[in-house]
């Protein structure tokens, strides 16, 4: 067993429905709502918060603009930023934080994405939490996959929703084409979640089991576009056996894309990076192709 916590989670938030064409997150939370032991814990209090219910009721990703990218803390303070989503990222703010201060201890945000990435846990900060909360999903759940995304940079520069409590991470589950429900995605997302909720349990109550001393986890580099002309028009795709390969190393000189006339495009980079959000759909607005990453090892501290 761990040496005693003197951290302590008292107040969790479960968010679906950030982006109104993950269906996964919604219906998830809906499923809480209505089985709410599914969620209960002797430790901590949880709610279920539905994000950007009129883009869902929209059939879109968002009204005006990204909401998973309104929650820095100069744009929280910005009252001029006032579309939709800009606008109820400060009624979120209110409602969870106020970022910095904030009344939730840990906002879980359940995605969806159209790339074959499995289930992710993506941890946006460092720390003991978070990595404790690596290992044991992990241990518990050894498909899943550990992103440590941006976790270097801080909490008030991060965009992201789930940086609104004292501590956040996101569930990203995929494949799921946009608009639409699947099974094994949905399980996939309520098993890691339970593991969470699990987590901050045996935390909260200095119980966790033994943790492996290392986890392996990845790191975002930077992401790439798909191949355009100075008129910003695609000249190609993803190259096939890059799609659907997310967390499968891509080495110096492999395919990387295919043009439209049958020209095959290589990695020119010189060092094995990892592709996440290969062929998002929701990116295609930026024509990005996908986002590369270094694989990393979260080690735990003794205790």
């Amino acid at each position: 067993m761990s040496s005693k916590t003197l951290d302590t989670i008292k107040q969790v938030a479960i968010v679906g429905g950030v982006h109104g064409n993950e269906f996964s997150g919604i219906y998830l939370i809906k499923r809480y709502q209505a089985q709410p032991d599914l969620m209960t814990r002797a430790s901590f209090n949880t709610e279920t918060v539905w994000a950007n219910p009129e883009a869902h009721y929209a059939n879109k990703r968002y009204l005006h603009s990204d909401l998973n990218r309104q929650f820095k803390s100069l744009d929280l303070a910005d009252m001029t930023l006032a579309n939709y989503e800009q606008s109820r990222a400060k009624v979120l703010n209110a409602q969870l934080g106020p970022k910095g201060n904030a009344r939730t201890d840990l906002v879980i945000d359940l995605h969806n994405t159209t790339s074959n990435m499995g289930a992710c846990l993506i941890l946006t900060q460092a720390g003991e939490f978070y990595n404790k909360m690596a290992a044991y999903v992990k241990m518990q759940m050894p498909e899943a996959i550990i992103s440590r995304d941006e976790d270097h940079i801080a909490a008030q520069d991060h965009a992201l929703m789930c940086t609104l409590g004292r501590y956040g991470v996101l569930v990203e589950v995929g494949p799921q084409s946009q608009s639409v429900l699947r099974q094994d995605i949905l399980d996939l997302m309520h098993q890691m979640t339970q593991h969470i909720l699990d987590f901050v349990q045996l935390y909260n109550t200095n119980t966790l089991p033994k943790l492996p001393k290392k986890t392996e986890a990845y790191r975002y580099l930077h992401s790439i576009k798909l191949p355009m002309n100075e008129q910003g028009e695609r000249l190609g795709m993803v190259h096939k056996n890059i799609q659907d390969n997310d967390y499968q190393p891509i080495n110096p000189s492999d395919p990387l894309f295919t043009l439209f006339d049958g020209t095959v495009l290589y990695y020119e980079g010189e060092t094995t990076v990892y592709p996440t959000f290969i062929n998002e759909a929701a990116y295609y607005d930026n024509n990005l192709a996908m986002s590369l990453n270094e694989k990393v090892i979260i080690t735990l501290a003794d205790d």
